[in-house]
């Protein structure tokens, strides 16, 4: 992005998960085309956006506590914009009930981005033409506002390219796959992301080997379910591997979320055969009981979960796989609830997500009595975390001693005077280092010896 002084300036807060990183870059690469640019001071921003994430139940409450602290510390005649999976989970309604909100777009339309903010200029001259005062200086009276909101049920039958503003230098974010077939019975991803609509390999070559040509090291492959890439276009994950691994310049790939019911042996058998591929499967399992599993709709049995993770550890023993769980899931026991920390045990995770069972609109499970007390989740996802802690701080302790090749990324956001990157595998280690020395190893692969382990991340040194 150019910075020069005749451009408007944009912030956005992104919640969530990777594919909202991923469209926070290309909101920043459509901006870029009417001359925004970026900036970290909220307060100082001409448009401010709150990219949102509506996974967990509170996902409206947080939009509110954000928009209603935004609009009173706003800029004199700025914009705020709600982007993301609330406003597409639920609809135009958001306008008339979020009023300090100007523009309102959600995710299946985001390429129409700049054409809304260009919408909501027009419409705030045209007020202050007719002498109608600017919001701020009228608290509470919201009708002046120059509110523009567009949600499309559906994605674009062609998903248009769009340009994108790379917030790292050295790895990038690709989007391969959008949407979601799977209709778990818990999760709101179908309504706010749309059905599975994969990318043409073509497409996908061609961005990854413009991002080599400009020096970028590591590319992550991403979809909501990235296994089922290809699946609408007689095509498989495991080709598209094959094509990026072929690209000059790129050398290390990865690839998320996996799920179970979309992975295959063949799958397995091209990362474990490919060196530039990172040994590193992202597989939420959700839950480690069969009866759950079922009431969930997650489609795969325990025993199925177990072959696959066997199989990885067969053809790949230094692996590292992470996954999600889900605790409290309606009409969850106490035994079935055990079961789900036996998996965990069992499969080894270097680190597992957790969290407490979220009523979600739109989904089956939301009408289902929700039988188990609060204090009893809060008691069993502390158990869980402990078990999780526990699996994770073994896990780690293969890796002291040993000399790691690291892709550096930066300084350490708790002590600046460490570096901090991760391994092939993923796993994060920050890296004792001469500040004087920071620029020579920032964005270049280097071999650390792993000098301390815990279950979150490791310790190092430059060898």
């Amino acid at each position: 992005m150019s910075s020069s002084n005749l451009k408007k300036k944009v912030f956005i807060e992104t919640l969530g998960c990777q594919m909202n990183v991923a469209d926070t870059e290309r909101m920043l690469g459509l901006l870029d085309e009417i001359d925004y640019t970026q900036t970290e001071d909220r307060e100082q921003a001409d448009l401010a956006i709150l990219n949102t994430c509506s996974i967990r139940e509170h996902a409206v409450d947080k939009m509110r506590s954000y928009m209603g602290r935004w609009d009173k510390t706003r800029k004199p005649g700025s914009l705020v914009a709600l982007a993301g999976c609330v406003p597409q989970q639920e609809g135009t309604k958001l306008a008339s009930d979020m009023r300090t909100a100007d523009i309102i777009i959600g995710t299946h339309n985001l390429h129409r981005l700049p054409d809304l903010v260009l919408e909501a200029e027009r419409r705030r001259e045209l007020n202050q033409i007719n002498g109608i005062e600017e919001a701020f200086a009228n608290k509470g009276v919201y009708a002046s506002r120059p509110q523009v909101a567009e949600i499309w049920e559906e994605l674009p039958e062609d998903i248009p390219e769009t340009p994108i503003f790379r917030k790292t230098k050295y790895y990038a974010w690709v989007n391969v796959i959008y949407g979601c077939n799977y209709r778990c019975t818990y999760c709101i991803v179908p309504k706010t992301r749309g059905v599975q609509r994969s990318r043409p390999i073509s497409e996908i070559v061609s961005e990854v080997q413009n991002l080599a040509d400009e020096g970028y090291k590591e590319i992550i492959l991403l979809g909501q379910n990235v296994d089922g890439y290809g699946l609408d276009i007689d095509t498989k994950l495991a080709t598209l591997l094959r094509e990026v691994h072929k690209i000059d310049g790129i050398e290390r790939i990865k690839f998320l979320t996996s799920h179970p019911c979309d992975m295959t042996y063949e799958l397995i058998e091209t990362v474990a055969e490919l060196p530039k591929v990172s040994k590193y499967f992202h597989i939420p399992i959700q839950a480690g009981n069969d009866q759950i599993l079922k009431r969930m709709a997650r489609r795969y049995t325990v025993a199925r979960y177990m072959e696959l993770i066997n199989y990885i550890r067969k053809l790949m023993p230094d692996a590292s796989i992470t996954g999600d769980v889900i605790v409290g899931f309606p009409g969850e026991t106490h035994e079935q609830f055990m079961d789900t920390v036996k998996v965990i045990q069992d499969v080894a995770y270097d680190a597992c997500n957790t969290a407490i069972y979220s009523k979600r609109p739109f989904t089956p499970a939301a009408e289902w009595e929700d039988n188990i007390s609060l204090a009893e989740k809060q008691e069993r996802i502390r158990f869980l975390n402990a078990i999780c802690t526990e699996v994770a701080e073994k896990q780690a302790l293969r890796y002291l001693d040993k000399i790691e090749k690291v892709l550096v990324e930066g300084k350490s956001v708790r002590n600046p005077n460490r570096l901090t990157g991760r391994i092939f595998n993923n796993k994060t280690v920050n890296i004792e280092c001469d500040p004087a020395l920071h620029d020579k190893y920032i964005g270049a692969f280097a071999d650390v010896r792993i000098t301390r382990t815990n279950p979150w991340a490791l310790r190092g040194e430059f060898v």
